[in-house]
């Protein structure tokens, strides 16, 4: 342990929308399915689905309805004849309508059978509840862009006019239709009409110069495969006809014509948002709904289990289980004295210890076992080592020491060999480090005021006189260092203009920080308080992590798991202590060290694994819980439960 020495109404039947272009979109009666008594023979003509047949389509137009849309399908009773209540003869029972909400998901199921091919079913369900999937005049565009058809889906557009929201919306769809129709006449190798339609019909529009620039670009395309390339672009067919209509959909609003495969999307959201606020989840997310099941909600854990000593959560459907580090997998005990610091390698495949033994070992990951092999010892640390950093790289180490040390050692990973062993006064405390993205660089310093930007080769690049660092971390844009001093605050320093500023204040003295890997939380551990979460950018404290034990010692946290979703911290108590960033209690304390718990190192590359150094002279690794019986699972939860 190091001394830091800082201190609902009456119901009423609805008329069916007059013309292609109707302002209501809801269901058709008020009856869900059953028709007025004064419904015109043309009305009941309308397909159950409100989709009026287009003139042009075919029964094998690809993206377009069925040829059964419009007339009610072979065998399926319209909706005067169908019984819905009772024997024959009997009165129809009214319905009571079916509310907003009851409509967008008739509407959303709709649109995914369609899609299946079920268009018979579709047809039904709609006549049955009396909605309708989309508006006519939608339909028709929908069917005309599918079979390319470019005047009539011109046309379309003007019929469609009155219910887009925007003004502009009108030309940019325009301009999409014209695209399509120059590019499939490009690729026929019809080159005039081709240029008819970018003179007289896309440039008139006088929308998006640059990309008409672009598209005449593509008349010096001398095959079809050439222009797909350069145009990036999926050639005549259904494939590129598809995706045009994808984009078009974006300009019309969703009563008029629903967004792509809204429902797969609206699951997809509700199963990342799920996954989102499991406090355990810790495997990379998977959009694919074919990987969960929508029949129950995520789950990865469900209450506490202790395994030789550690307290871990117990993962009643294994997720956690066989992600979450939360079991000592491996104990490391080559050290004989206390271990003040542990870092993995950027990589992931090394593991950095220092101890107050002298000594910094390079341990190395097995990619498959995940177990840890001690592949190198560097010694000569006079004053024992407290804090390590690897280069962006691997390739090199740099080692400090506690307090009163004033020399800093800059080892080659791959060898072993000093490279530098650097001071530049007796008096001088180097007790913190960070590199530059650049690998070339990197700054020192510590609480005598020293602050310094050195090479490789220990070369004074730049100083800062009078900063007396407590902690150091380079920003990813090559010229901001963060640093935490004795007035309690994180200010950035920019070593290019020679720039300072204020970014975190505390009432405490921090006594260590790390940065997320987008650089925009910061991690600190703050004497006497704990841990606590700042947004950098927005210059505010997000959360004070509760149950870890910190006094004036050093101790070093971190950011872990998948996305980074974790945190973990070493503690006064013994323990190791990890939350999920937007948790401040602890979801799992983990025993097993015997003194205070100085650092904690998630590796970046196995989530799975975690390593803390200790005072009682040990490195622990931690993984996955080893295998659990079902049967003693359940048992487990049910007890829980109870």
């Amino acid at each position: 342990m190091q001394a830091n020495g800082a201190g609902g109404g009456q119901q009423q039947q609805q008329q069916p929308p007059q013309g292609p272009v109707g302002p209501e979109l809801g269901c058709l009666s008020a009856q869900n399915g059953e028709a007025s008594a004064g419904t015109a023979a043309s009305d009941q003509l309308a397909h159950a689905n409100g989709l009026l047949p287009s003139a042009n389509s075919g029964g094998g137009s690809p993206g377009g309805l069925s040829v059964n849309n419009g007339v009610p399908a072979a065998g399926v009773p319209g909706p005067a004849s169908a019984e819905l209540g009772g024997g024959g003869g009997s009165a129809l029972k009214k319905k009571k309508r079916l509310s907003q909400s009851d409509e967008d998901v008739i509407r959303l199921i709709g649109q995914h059978l369609h899609s299946l091919g079920l268009n018979q079913t579709v047809d039904l369900l709609m006549q049955e509840s009396g909605c309708r999937l989309e508006h006519p005049s939608a339909t028709k565009f929908r069917n005309h862009v599918m079979e390319g058809e470019w005047d009539k889906a011109e046309n379309d557009l003007n019929e469609l006019k009155a219910l887009v929201h925007s003004p502009h919306a009108i030309v940019r769809m325009k301009f999409l239709l014209l695209q399509q129709k120059y590019l499939e006449y490009l690729e026929d190798g019809k080159v005039l009409e081709a240029l008819q339609v970018l003179r007289c019909e896309l440039t008139p529009l006088k929308y998006n110069t640059e990309r008409i620039h672009v598209l005449s670009g593509y008349l010096m395309c001398s095959h079809a495969e050439d222009l797909r390339a350069k145009a990036e672009w999926e050639g005549k067919g259904t494939a590129s006809r598809s995706k045009l209509l994808d984009k078009l959909q974006t300009y019309l609003p969703p009563s008029v014509m629903l967004p792509p495969r809204r429902l797969q999307n609206l699951l997809r959201q509700a199963v990342e948002l799920q996954r989102d606020r499991c406090l355990y989840h810790n495997t990379k997310l998977d959009s694919n709904l074919d990987s969960v099941s929508l029949l129950i909600d995520h789950v990865c854990s469900r209450g506490l289990r202790s395994v030789c000593g550690a307290l871990y959560v117990l993962p009643c459907l294994g997720i956690m289980r066989k992600q979450f580090p939360c079991y000592t997998q491996q104990i490391l005990t080559e050290h004989c004295n206390e271990v003040w610091f542990c870092k993995f390698s950027n990589d992931g495949t090394k593991l950095a210890t220092g101890s107050k033994d002298t000594t910094v070992i390079i341990w190395q990951v097995d990619p498959d076992t995940h177990q840890l092999k001690l592949l190198k010892t560097l010694e000569g640390h006079a004053y024992g080592v407290s804090y390590i950093a690897w280069s962006p790289d691997d390739n090199y180490l740099v080692a400090c020491g506690p307090d009163d040390c004033s020399e800093l050692w800059l080892w080659n990973v791959q060898t072993g060999e000093l490279r530098t062993k650097m001071s530049q006064s007796h008096e001088d405390s180097l007790t913190s480090v960070a590199w530059n993205p650049d690998g070339k660089r990197f700054v020192t310093g510590g609480q005598r005021g020293q602050f310094y930007q050195c090479d490789l080769d220990g070369n004074l690049l730049d100083s800062w006189e009078g900063v007396r660092v407590q902690c150091l971390w380079c920003l990813s844009d090559g010229k901001t260092v963060l640093a935490s001093d004795t007035h309690q605050r994180i200010r950035g320093y920019n070593f290019e203009d020679l720039t300072d500023r204020n970014i975190v204040q505390e009432d405490h003295p921090i006594m260590s920080f790390t940065i997320s890997k987008n650089g925009r939380l910061a991690l600190l551990n703050v004497a006497t308080q704990g841990v606590h979460l700042w947004d950098l950018q927005d210059r505010v404290l997000v959360r004070k992590y509760q149950g870890v034990t910190q006094g004036f010692y050093t101790i070093h946290s971190c950011f872990g798991g998948h996305n980074e979703d974790f945190i973990a911290s070493g503690s006064e108590d013994h323990k190791v202590y990890i939350w999920h960033k937007r948790s401040e209690l602890p979801i799992a304390e983990l025993t097993g060290h015997t003194r205070t718990v100085n650092c904690v190192s998630w590796n970046p590359q196995i989530p799975s694994m975690m390593a803390s150094a200790s005072d009682d002279g040990t490195v622990r690794i931690w993984g996955p819980a080893p295998f659990v019986d079902n049967q003693d699972i359940e048992e487990e939860c049910s007890s829980m439960d109870s």
